[in-house]
């Protein structure tokens, strides 16, 4: 047993990673999605909701080794945030699949030296090995939601292009 309390606060997907799908979905109607399948829930949650948790641990009192499994209030599938942005844009937006075999391609063109770490990652989520021990029930829930997220990623990037 370790003589000093230790929490591990693990975080779902970042919702803020659309934050690269604005302008696609602003100027083209389509976002190319790395999380396959489309329709697959996955356990997203928003920065402020892990920046909340962790002060919120801080103050609690336990001893030893604790993991916190953090998520927003629902798991969110690619074609919902696609129909979030819908909602926000006003126009419609959809989800399209990027090959898995033109990954690492991609990624060293984009500047990465060594994609292969997001690689497994992006499998991760995608086959169903990355999951919170426990499931969905075994997670401690955020509040805030993914059009919440969305709406100020929008805004603050409706200046940028």
């Amino acid at each position: 047993m370790l003589p000093t309390p230790v929490c591990f606060l693990r975080a779902g997907w970042f919702m803020e990673n659309s934050s690269w799908d604005v302008t696609p979905a602003r100027d083209k109607g389509v976002i190319p999605s790395f999380l396959q399948p489309l329709d697959k829930p996955v356990p997203m949650v928003a920065t402020a909701d892990i920046a909340r948790t962790a002060a919120e641990l801080l103050l609690e009192d336990w001893q030893g080794r604790r993991v916190v499994q953090l998520e927003g209030p629902s798991r969110i599938s690619p074609n919902e945030v696609a129909t979030a942005f819908s909602r926000i844009l006003g126009h419609a937006v959809h989800m399209e699949t990027v090959p898995r075999e033109t990954w690492e391609t991609l990624f060293r063109s984009q500047g990465m030296k060594n994609p292969e770490l997001r690689i497994q990652m992006l499998d991760g989520f995608n086959q169903g090995w990355i999951e919170f021990e426990g499931g969905e029930g075994a997670s401690r829930k955020g509040s805030t939601t993914i059009e919440a997220v969305l709406r100020r990623l929008v805004s603050g990037n409706s200046e940028k292009s």
